[in-house]
């Protein structure tokens, strides 16, 4: 069970506040690190992203001491991306990426397993949108079984 993430931004809390409009939940800063912010879906199982500003990287602590942030030139795309659900209809997960200037596309993944909204956060970041149809057939499609058969493919559908 995936429980949080974080990722990077040019605008930390604008886009806190944009994943947490997407959740219907909300955003608030993130203390731990400074400049960052959370996007908090609110539900059940504390499911929350973690918006850090894109001029930083985390770096390990030496022996038992934690993470820590420092500097680094941001990078400006990666392979890094998010699945996340909305209750939001289709339309509005496009009016929400209109509103920010951000790439909002639909896309199908796989040989026809399931469909997503591409939102490019910042235009350089992916996050697949899942509205409720599409969490319908990912679901359909994201047992065990099938992400084996998936696998053992070559990517073809099972």
């Amino acid at each position: 069970m995936l429980f949080h993430a974080s990722m990077p931004a040019e605008e930390p809390e604008n886009v806190a506040r944009v994943i947490a409009q997407l959740w219907s939940g909300f955003h608030a800063p993130f203390p731990s690190f400074p400049d960052s912010w959370m996007a908090i879906a609110g539900d059940t199982r504390g499911s929350m992203i973690e918006v850090y500003p894109a001029d930083r990287v985390l770096h390990p602590g030496s022996d038992k001491e934690p993470a820590y942030q420092c500097p680094a030139a941001p990078a400006t795309l990666s392979a890094f991306h998010l699945a996340i659900a909305t209750t939001l209809t289709a339309d509005q997960v496009y009016a929400l990426g209109a509103s920010e200037g951000w790439r909002a596309v639909r896309c199908t993944r796989g040989n026809d397993f399931f469909d997503v909204i591409e939102l490019w956060i910042e235009n350089h970041t992916m996050i697949e949108v899942l509205t409720s149809e599409m969490q319908q057939q990912y679901l359909a499609f994201a047992s065990p079984d099938n992400f084996r058969a998936f696998g053992d493919s070559g990517g073809q559908r099972v």
